[in-house]
């Protein structure tokens, strides 16, 4: 067993929670070698420091007028019955921020002070003057809106006047007297309808369009032919890690990514038209049966007929890539959760990712083309990027680059699509095409929703492990199933943040509404940051130990600086797959079981885990955030917290937790901000091996066996300058492999 991974007593004096349940106990932010350097958590927030951070925010609220920026504090109280100072800055600090506003519209306070040291003014200078700028954009951007709707209202009112006269005039084909509406044939009138919404829909996307191109794209109908797959150059930028990014952290830019700007001038129009289209395909995709859509074997799933799908959609992106596997999947499921709150959930890239995060590596949205009419996301056109991942080092992540398109359908029900955008760009290192995909959203009664989710995409998957061939074949790794089971897991998990009544009765249930909160908000920042880090994303570098013993042990270093929420210093992240003869349910059970801890956790020593309290956030019971506790059986050892959230639905289920400090979670289970607490993630992904029946769920016995990511983030020195010891990788790589051979073994005499 390795030495060396529990950390130091450290006497402190508090407790935790109203009860009196913990006292006096040390505490750990993460795993650490102690024999480098014991973590010293310096990011603990304090009374006085949560208090100062709420007056920050208070003056943020300002007006913008009250900047009386050039009287210092010793100036005001020397003449306080005089008129205050206006501080006018000079060209040079002006145009210094302008630059910067450009890059980033809401600088964060490092990001002020910064400015106000080189640029020699207040960084409360730099805050109102960057609230003014905002400001005036915003004036301007309304009063150029208005504008074009009166000129577009004046165009609506001349067309109106134009088919009026049109009407009067009308005169009957067969016998030349005057004729009506009403003696329209009903086919006649159905098609006058049907060209008329065809007529507002290019008209409306062609205003968008005149907006970037100067002109209606009065060239690109809809029914326009097949989009070209000419070479479009792109400029290439890149864009780091930049605000925006969500669902996970950006360790370096990947190859893809990195290539990719915002697209050109002459390809809006093209976005537009593709976008259009594909949005017509969702829609029929969504409500279309046989023979399109064939039913599987089993009676549980429907099957794309990839003939019948080519003679429906003729157009669309083009053909399949030589080397390309199709994989297309519908799934219809209902869920705890408003449709406008849906849609807003899907057009914010950041609540999307965040909610995905599972799925989502990464997300940015490189430009928005619309933002969709006044106060709703209707008809909304955003440029995007997203990496798409199985928690595994094992499997290759999916990038994609497309654009997403948001309408309305009729009252209560919306549509969201995505379409690959790769025709722009052609690349060799393309190895996923999104054709139109995404969901319905239709409102049901007290609050839910009916979503219909299809996922469709050709992909060269050769760079899959064996271990996890079948659950990608089977399009559980990346279909609608999985997306539709995570969107119903999540919408409870938001519910329960909300809920109010919470029952009294059971012990350890923490009632305290902002202590609810705060710790949900903890323990969803610790999933995102466990699953960024454990797939094979491209923005971060694996590196494979050999000869190991057990299976391979991926390893990973990166530093950490400056970042509140992480402690600093070298962490060192591994991970390793493999699998068990043992269904999924089991092991979560298993794992999330505070009574079975000490047979795999080598952090608690023998020690005897017990529940302080803990969040229900779903249906199943195997949902839930808990706060343990750790009562060494060495006495010299220090009692211990961990933060842990499990979570489970029919395609996936994690077990994640992390050592946390037990002032900093006294200060957020009574509603205190939790972004300060510093934490380590380790945990579990516990996928289906795809060899189940294709309609079975997580929790049937008859599912097979298990895929099991293990992965650990340690802390093994704080100094972020230091050089990564072999001692510390081979300490690592023997925690992992024990954990691993305790886990097999437990399993093992369970299913013996």
């Amino acid at each position: 067993m390795p030495t060396g991974v529990m950390i130091p007593a450290r006497n402190m004096p508090s407790t935790i929670g109203r009860n009196g349940n913990v006292g006096g106990l040390g505490s750990s932010s993460g795993l650490t070698l102690s024999q480098l350097h014991p973590l010293d958590m310096t990011q603990n927030t304090s009374e006085s420091e949560i208090a100062r951070l709420r007056e920050e925010e208070f003056d943020s609220t300002k007006s913008g007028s009250e900047n009386h920026e050039g009287a210092s504090g010793d100036d005001q109280e020397q003449r306080p019955n005089k008129k205050k100072r206006y501080h006018r800055h000079t060209q040079h600090q002006i145009q210094e921020m302008e630059a910067f506003f450009k890059e980033c519209p809401h600088p964060d306070d490092k990001q002020r002070k910064e400015l106000s040291r080189e640029l020699g003014l207040e960084p409360l200078q730099v805050k109102f003057w960057f609230q003014n700028k905002r400001t005036q954009m915003k004036t301007q951007h309304e009063r150029h809106e208005n504008t074009q709707l009166r000129t577009e209202n004046e165009k609506l009112r001349a067309d109106n006047m134009r088919y009026r006269e049109a009407l009067s005039n009308a005169s009957c084909p067969n016998c030349g007297g005057p004729t009506a509406i009403g003696e329209m044939s009903f086919d006649e009138h159905h098609l006058r309808l049907e060209n008329a919404r065809l007529r507002e829909e290019i008209d409306r996307i062609s205003a968008i369009a005149a907006k970037y191109v100067g002109k209606p794209v009065v060239n690109y109908p809809l029914l326009s032919p097949p989009v070209p797959s000419r070479p479009l150059e792109l400029a290439v930028g890149n864009f780091g890690a930049q605000p925006g990014i969500g669902g996970g952290e950006m360790y370096g830019a990947a190859d893809l990514l990195r290539s990719i700007s915002a697209p050109t001038e002459a390809d809006k129009p093209m976005i537009i038209e593709l976008a259009v289209a594909a949005m017509e395909e969702l829609i029929r995709m969504a409500q279309m049966g046989e023979p399109l859509w064939m039913t599987s074997l089993d009676g549980t799933a429907a099957v794309l007929n990839e003939d019948e799908y080519v003679r429906t959609f003729p157009r669309g992106i083009g053909p399949k890539p030589t080397g390309f596997k199709c994989e297309a999947s519908r799934e219809t499921a209902v869920v705890i959760m408003n449709h406008i709150s849906l849609v807003e959930i899907l057009m914010d890239v950041n609540q999307w990712s965040t909610v995905f995060s599972g799925i989502v590596s990464r997300a940015m949205t490189l430009e928005v083309l619309s933002t969709g009419v006044a106060g709703n996301y209707n008809g909304a056109l955003q440029v995007m990027t997203a990496e798409f991942q199985v928690p595994s080092p094992l499997v290759p992540t999916r990038e994609s680059y497309y654009v997403r398109y948001c309408k309305q359908h009729g009252e209560g029900t919306w549509a969201v699509v995505d379409v690959s955008l790769d025709n722009l760009r052609p690349s060799p290192a393309v190895r996923c095409r999104r054709r139109p995909s995404g969901c319905l959203i239709q409102e049901m009664p007290n609050g839910y929703s009916k979503v219909t989710w299809v996922e469709h995409v050709e992909v060269d998957d050769r760079g899959v492990h064996n271990l996890y061939k079948q659950l990608v074949s089977t399009g559980n790794a990346f279909g609608a199933k999985r997306w539709v089971a995570t969107l119903d897991r999540q919408c409870e998990r938001l519910a329960s943040v909300m809920a109010t009544n919470i029952p009294t009765v059971e012990v350890g249930v923490i009632t305290n509404q902002d202590g609810r909160k705060s710790m949900l908000k903890l323990a969803e920042r610790m999933v995102i940051s466990f699953c960024a880090g454990v797939s094979a994303s491209t923005a971060h570098t694996w590196t494979t130990l050999s000869g190991t013993g057990a299976d391979d042990v991926r390893v990973m270093t990166r530093k950490s600086v400056d970042d509140p929420g992480r402690p600093p210093g070298i962490v060192l992240s591994a991970a390793t797959s493999f699998w068990l003869p043992v269904p999924p349910k089991r092991v979560f059970d298993f794992l999330r079981d505070e009574n079975t801890r000490s047979e795999w956790d080598i952090l608690s020593n023998g020690g005897v885990v017990q529940e302080m309290a803990h969040i229900a956030n779903g249906r199943d019971t195997g949902n839930c955030v808990s706060l343990l506790r750790v009562n060494s059986a060495n006495s010299s050892q220090s009692n211990m917290l961990i933060l842990q959230e499990s979570c489970t639905d029919p395609t996936a289920s994690f077990v994640i937790y992390a050592p946390v400090d037990i002032v900093a979670m006294n200060v957020v289970l009574n509603g205190g901000d939790p972004d300060y607490v510093a934490l380590l993630p380790s945990g579990f992904a516990i996928l289906p091996d795809g060899t189940s029946l294709h309609g079975a769920n997580i929790g049937e016995a008859a599912s097979g066996g298990s895929l099991l990511t293990v992965a650990f983030q340690i802390l093994v020195d704080s100094v972020p300058t230091a050089k990564l010891s072999l001692g510390s990788v081979a300490t690592v790589n023997n925690l992992i492999a024990c954990t691993v051979e305790r886990i097999k073994a437990s399993l093992s005499c369970e299913s013996a």
